[in-house]
C-alpha cells in the first residue's frame, strides 16, 4: 500500500534470537520441550484442584486458575516456531503481530494482577488468620480471580492502543522471535520519543 511516496509495512521479519541454524534448531527444542512440560504439568494441577475436595482452599483455587492463564500464555507464541523454523521467511503479519502483542500482554497482565491476588490470600492466612475465613469468601475469590482477567484485558487493551495506529514504512525486522511492544514501536517511521517515555522504554 503506498503512502505518499512511502510504502506502508504489512508484515514484519521474526529474525529469532540467532541467525545460526545449529542454534536456532537448540532453542526451537529447548521452548518445545518446556511447553511439552509445562503443559502437562499445568493440566495436572487444574485436574487435582478440581477433583480432590480437601484442595477446596482459595489458595488452590488460585493456584488453579494460575495454572489455567500459564497455558493459554505459554500457547501464544511456541505453535508458531516450528512453523518459522522450517520456512525460508521467518514473518508475522501485522495484525497478527498486533493480536500476538494484546494476548502476550492480556495473560501476562491477568498472570501479575492474579499474583498480586494470591500474595493478598497469604497475608490474610498468616497475619489475619483469625479474620481469614470470613474475608476470603468463594465470592472474593470469584472476584479477584475476575478483577485480575479484567486488569489484564485493561493492560493489553492501553498497549496495544499505543501501536496500533503507528505508521510503519521500514525497516521491518524485529530482532525476536515474537512481537514486543518495544521492539515494533522502534520500527515506526515517526517520532515515538514521548510514547516511549510514558510506556518507559
Amino acid at each position: 500500500m503506498e503512502t505518499g511516496n512511502k510504502t506502508e509495512v504489512t508484515e514484519f521479519v521474526l529474525l529469532r534470537l540467532s541467525q545460526t541454524h545449529e542454534v536456532q534448531l537448540f532453542l526451537l527444542f529447548f521452548f518445545l520441550l518446556f511447553y511439552v512440560i509445562v503443559l502437562p504439568v499445568n493440566i495436572l494441577i487444574i485436574l487435582t484442584v478440581r477433583g480432590d475436595p480437601q484442595l477446596e482452599s482459595p489458595m488452590y483455587f488460585f493456584l488453579a486458575n494460575l495454572a489455567f492463564l500459564d497455558i493459554c500464555f505459554c500457547s501464544i507464541t511456541p505453535p508458531k516456531m516450528p512453523a518459522d523454523f522450517f520456512s525460508q521467511q521467518k514473518t508475522i503479519s501485522s495484525r497478527s503481530c498486533i493480536a500476538q502483542l494484546f494476548f502476550l500482554h492480556f495473560l501476562g497482565g491477568a498472570e501479575i494482577f492474579l499474583i498480586i491476588a494470591m500474595a493478598f490470600d497469604r497475608y490474610m492466612a498468616i497475619c489475619k488468620p483469625l479474620h481469614y475465613a470470613t474475608v476470603m469468601r468463594k465470592m472474593l475469590c470469584w472476584v479477584l480471580v475476575e478483577t485480575a482477567w479484567a486488569g489484564g484485558f485493561t493492560h493489553s487493551v492501553i498497549q496495544v492502543a499505543f501501536v496500533v495506529h503507528l505508521p510503519f514504512c521500514g525497516p521491518n525486522e524485529l530482532d525476536n522471535f515474537s512481537c514486543d511492544v518495544t521492539q515494533v514501536i522502534k520500527l515506526a517511521c515517526t517520532n515515538t520519543y514521548i510514547l516511549e517515555f510514558i510506556i518507559g522504554l
